[in-house]
């Protein structure tokens, strides 16, 4: 079977009927860009929202506490943007920082003042009324369920956030939290891509699909590996880039379109999130709904992936 074109692009929908863009832009790295002003970022927003990618993944801790301020300036600047995007952020993460003087230690901190406070902060930086999706950030060994869920469920019911999930959790993990929770979790986000296949494996896929649970993947290009001209040779991304090269060029894309493309090929409809600052990429996020995908083609990058064929 071959992957539909017209798919790839289409909105999905979480558990809680809520619907984001099949990509996501990730602001990771976009305090690091060479121009932060409000017009630059302005313009990176206008090039996700021209290939229908409305949805923008944060984090609380992004950019050393910077990144939702920097993004907040430009959706404050152009207030009509609230309508038409989504905010997904996460929490739960502190690091040493000088926004931090008192942590000494960097640590994960999921009790309830630390969640319920952390969201207010990121409701006044990015400048909107509600959150559209509030991700725990990693698993916390030290978290306590009842209270957290509890905590969870209040801001839904406060109308602070929209819905809630999780990044980084195993099963058992979703499955604790989702005990003592009234609302259902909508994703897990999860490090996912050709440079990363075990989710395929490890249960996390299977557990999301048999709760009907949405997952977004992260670093789905390995960091940038897969389009590094350096990879080292003996690894997953130098074995991938002949044939990811040869079918890019098939299909006028970029290797990287390609490598979403597999992605987006698997049946539950993950939902990458890409992260770039140079408009050159950004203006190619969406280039993978032109590249089509077979089950062979899939099992081939697979392969060179992990440097064997299947059993």
């Amino acid at each position: 079977m071959t992957t539909r074109i017209s798919d790839l692009m289409k909105r999905s929908t979480l558990p809680n009927g809520q619907t984001l863009s099949r990509l996501a832009y990730g602001v990771w790295r976009l305090s690091e860009a060479q121009d932060t002003s409000v017009n630059a970022n302005l313009a990176r927003i206008d090039s996700c929202l021209a290939q229908g990618i409305t949805t923008f993944d944060h984090a609380d801790i992004y950019g050393d506490y910077r990144c939702e301020a920097l993004f907040g300036e430009a959706i404050k600047a152009r207030a009509s943007l609230r309508d038409q995007i989504e905010i997904i952020t996460k929490t739960d993460i502190m690091l040493i920082s000088k926004s931090w003087p008192g942590t000494r230690v960097k640590h994960y901190d999921t009790s309830p003042a630390h969640v319920n406070a952390s969201v207010d902060r990121s409701l006044q930086r990015i400048g909107v009324e509600v959150i559209d999706l509030l991700l725990i950030h990693r698993p916390d060994p030290l978290m306590d369920p009842g209270a957290l869920g509890e905590c969870l469920d209040g801001l839904i019911t406060s109308g602070k956030v929209r819905g809630v999930g999780v990044s980084n959790f195993m099963p058992w993990d979703v499955d604790l939290l989702q005990s003592r929770m009234k609302n259902r979790l909508q994703v897990n986000q999860i490090e996912l891509g050709l440079l990363n296949t075990a989710p395929l494996f490890n249960g996390q896929l299977a557990h999301a699909q048999e709760h009907r649970m949405s997952v977004m993947a992260w670093s789905p290009l390995g960091g940038g590996r897969l389009h590094s001209q350096a990879a080292q040779p003996g690894t997953a991304a130098a074995r991938l880039a002949p044939r990811l090269a040869e079918l890019a060029k098939a299909h006028s894309v970029d290797q990287t379109a390609v490598a979403i493309a597999w992605l987006l090929h698997h049946p539950m409809g993950v939902m990458p999130v890409m992260g770039s600052n140079r408009a050159d990429r950004i203006a190619q996020f969406a280039d993978a709904s032109r590249v089509p995908m077979d089950r062979q083609t899939w099992y081939e990058l697979y392969e060179l992936a992990n440097g064997h064929q299947v059993p």
